[in-house]
């Protein structure tokens, strides 16, 4: 899979400059986008002794979380589109400092889901797909190590939130401490202002003025490409694409259950709360370093057009790793499982939407990435809720971690490049894009 050319983004990107510190606020944002949904399971046990909740209806709370902030990837697309990256990011910052102000006077687990699960996820979805968009405009040569820094935020925040969560529940307990991480949630709206746009960008809708006049003399017209703008179901045409997003949603079913559980899975083997939380950061650490190293090893001129086969490698290493969890009874044991598990997850989405933005180039992206994650807002909210729910009748996470890790060693088989047809000709100088192969071809100087 080769990298999108420039010219499908209308301009060559910066590839540096302020685009540095635009990875810097897409860090900060992304990193609470994604560890917070993580971090909040070291509340989970005081929620459920104060709302007297089962671990499957606290389960959904970072359930639904996660769900909402997928879900709402076409609406943060067309905002992205519409307004730019700016000041979408600062109001999912304000919104998620909202969510968890609100949510630490909450006396029912239903106020809890509307709040944490709800806003909290609309304005973290503000902030992923903002996030990530602004990075395809200024990246093209160095986009593989520009994503690979933004997406370390994830791991530098949950190596971070979770002693720190486990220190606030100890001192505040559970309301206070949501009141605080609400607090410091506000500093998405500072990593929002570092999100200059790129000026020669706005050449584009220019293009635009030819539709939306037609529109105007048809409204039937005009209501389908408002309908197409919301959602682009063109994209299933795209072999390569539908065999991505295949993948992605069996991996993500079985993606975040064996975080949510990790710290309640080592306190019943009879590890301190205090160790089991640390397992998280111990994680969170490995995931650190190894975004940003495998962002740098994409980069490469061997495995940037073979992105494809890379990714597949981390889903096989990600879902043999979770395979052994079972068999790690002693806290040292579950040390080494944290290692290798970081090293996985890391890989796997220092990658994720890197392979996206190969295969759909830097124009087609932002409705690219907004389809792909309302698809995959159902298999995240089912499966937290679906751990939870073994844990009544099975050794808790043991049969979950067995499942789901089996689905994720299936994804690497839908996500290789399909052959061509028989009817192909092979002598073709210039085959089609995404007409053959199941990816981008490999284009060779």
């Amino acid at each position: 899979m080769s990298p999108a050319p420039a010219e499908t983004s209308g301009c060559k990107p910066p590839d540096g400059g302020w685009g540095w510190m635009v990875v810097l606020g897409a860090h900060i944002s992304i990193g609470f986008a994604y560890s917070t949904p993580k971090a909040l399971s070291i509340f989970f046990k005081a929620i459920q002794e104060d709302l007297g909740a089962s671990y499957s209806e606290i389960a959904w709370i970072s359930s639904i979380m996660l769900a909402v902030m997928y879900a709402g990837g076409p609406v943060s697309s067309m905002l992205v589109n519409r307004f730019g990256s700016r000041p979408v990011v600062i109001t999912g910052g304000l919104m998620c400092a909202v969510s968890m102000v609100t949510a630490s006077f909450g006396n029912s687990i239903v106020y809890l889901y509307f709040c944490i699960g709800v806003i909290g996820g609309c304005g973290l979805c503000l902030n992923l797909n903002a996030s990530l968009t602004i990075i395809s405009k200024y990246f093209l040569a160095r986009r593989p190590l520009a994503n690979g820094l933004a997406m370390a935020g994830s791991p530098v925040f949950l190596c971070l939130l979770a002693p720190l969560n486990q220190y606030l529940l100890g001192w505040f307990g559970w309301r206070g401490s949501l009141l605080i991480l609400g607090g410091m949630m506000l500093h998405c709206c500072v990593a929002g202002a570092l999100m200059r746009p790129v000026v020669a960008l706005r050449k584009q809708p220019q293009k635009e003025e030819e539709p939306s006049r037609s529109s105007s003399a048809d409204p039937k017209q005009g209501c389908m490409a408002k309908a197409k703008g919301f959602l682009d179901l063109s994209f299933f045409n795209d072999r390569g694409f539908v065999i991505y997003l295949i993948g992605n949603v069996l991996y993500i079913f079985g993606a975040y259950a064996p975080i949510v559980f990790l710290s309640a899975y080592a306190v019943h083997k009879r590890v301190d709360e205090y160790s089991a939380a640390y397992l998280l950061s111990i994680m969170g650490f490995v995931d650190m370093f190894v975004r940003p190293g495998t962002g740098l090893v994409a980069n490469s001129k061997w495995i940037r057009p073979r992105i494809q086969y890379f990714f597949s490698f981390a889903m096989v290493f990600n879902g043999t790793c979770h395979l052994l969890c079972p068999l790690m009874d002693t806290y040292p044991l579950l040390v080494a499982y944290a290692i290798f598990f970081g090293v996985g997850f890391g890989m796997v989405f220092a990658l994720i939407f890197e392979c996206l933005m190969d295969l759909m180039g830097s124009r087609r992206f932002p409705s690219a990435v907004g389809l792909v994650t309302i698809i995959e807002c159902f298999p995240m909210l089912l499966g937290p809720p679906a751990a939870g729910t073994h844990t009544h009748t099975l050794p808790l996470c043991t049969s979950n971690i067995l499942l789901q890790r089996a689905q994720s060693l299936s994804c690497p088989s839908v996500l290789v490049p399909a052959p061509p047809p028989p009817n192909t000709p092979t002598s073709h100088p210039h085959p089609p894009p995404h007409q053959n192969l199941g990816v981008r071809p490999i284009r060779r100087k």
